[in-house]
């Protein structure tokens, strides 16, 4: 593969995993679920899933 190749797949990719990641949070909003996120600051923390669209925590 070339360069130019390698980049559009590693894009592709990235695309659905965040589509991926939309998609199963959407799925646990709807069931009133939570998730399990880990930043540094605040290590593993439980997040409704609503909570985290709306504050757009995961699609940074």
């Amino acid at each position: 593969m070339s360069d130019k190749e390698v980049k559009e797949f590693i894009d592709k990719l990235d695309a659905g995993l965040k589509l991926a990641e939309k998609r199963m949070l959407q799925e646990k909003a709807l069931r009133d679920e939570t998730v399990v996120i880990y930043s540094e600051d605040k290590g593993i923390q439980r997040i409704p899933a609503k909570q985290v669209i709306s504050e757009n925590i995961m699609f940074q």
